[in-house]
């Protein structure tokens, strides 16, 4: 449970924070910068929503915003040889199998890409695809921590299942793919004519 009665402690003012285990580390330490980017990736999500994304994209979507706060526990609290006192809370095999269930359903729905498509279509595509980079960019500070410290490999799985996920779903919020922007190799290479 947790209960917050004020919002600022100032004991970060000297550029340290605590981690989930009470080890103070500096506030630019990897691990903070890893659970921080995936802050940011909830509230992209959060950006999609109110969007105006169909409703089953949105509890979807949601149900994802509550997982991505398990993934901010998971690596908020360092991994221990030392057994602790509370069980830490860790992303699962479930979660990601569940990720895995929606992208085939949704790509079920799709036709095949001839292209690589652009990032953008409709609003609430383009918010998707932005959630997807974005969740990209976090899947590759999260993997610079995995080569200073240990982490739950779900974490990392559960990331890359993710922007699979985002990318279907901004294919299905371009009317099912049918508006995507496709991607013309060279198509502005040539000089053009007056």
């Amino acid at each position: 449970m947790v209960y917050l009665n004020r919002i600022y402690t100032k004991s970060g003012d000297a550029g340290e924070t605590s981690l989930g285990d009470g080890r103070r580390v500096p506030k630019t330490h990897p691990r903070i910068g890893a659970y921080g980017g995936v802050d940011e990736l909830n509230s992209v999500l959060g950006v999609a929503i109110a969007a105006g994304l169909p409703d089953a994209m949105q509890a979807m979507l949601m149900h994802i915003q509550n997982d991505l706060f398990d993934l901010g526990a998971d690596l908020c609290v360092p991994e221990s040889d030392t057994p602790p006192e509370y069980p830490p809370l860790r992303v699962t095999e479930p979660q990601v199998t569940q990720l895995e269930r929606w992208i085939d359903a949704a790509t079920d729905q799709l036709e095949p890409l001839t292209s690589f498509i652009l990032p953008g279509g409709s609003p609430a595509a383009a918010h998707l695809h932005l959630a997807r980079t974005v969740c990209r960019r976090v899947e590759i500070g999260v993997l610079d921590l995995v080569a200073r410290e240990r982490v739950n490999p779900q974490a990392v799985i559960y990331l890359n299942r993710l922007s699979d996920l985002l990318f279907v779903l901004a294919r299905l919020a371009n009317d099912g793919g049918k508006a995507d922007v496709l991607w013309t190799p060279g198509k502005h290479r040539e000089v053009a004519s007056d």
